[in-house]
């Protein structure tokens, strides 16, 4: 059992989305996996971060919420203020 729960996290974690579905960073970033979203917000600028966290919305907890079903993930995504802290919070679930 444990095995099967940990092999669906793996996938979410690496296994890239539909092309359709891929993260476009305003920086020209394409991000495909949740992965690839906590390494791109490790070097993220204040500037690219708060283009997509604002108060009024959270394009990272947004997707990670509609593509990943991840909805626990989405809601610490909400709360974090930085881009490090957000990678810090998608490092802590993905492992």
């Amino acid at each position: 059992m444990l095995k099967k729960m940990l092999q669906k996290k793996v996938k979410k974690v690496l296994v890239n989305t539909e092309p359709e579905k891929c993260f476009w960073v305003c920086n020209g970033q394409i991000l495909k996996n949740l992965k690839e979203l906590s390494e791109s917000l490790e070097k993220m600028s204040d500037e690219v971060f708060k283009y997509h966290a604002t108060k009024e919305r959270n394009d990272f907890a947004n997707w990670v919420k509609d593509v990943f079903g991840e909805e626990k993930l989405a809601l610490d995504l909400k709360k974090a203020k930085t881009a490090k802290t957000a990678a810090k919070k998608i490092k802590a679930e993905i492992g």
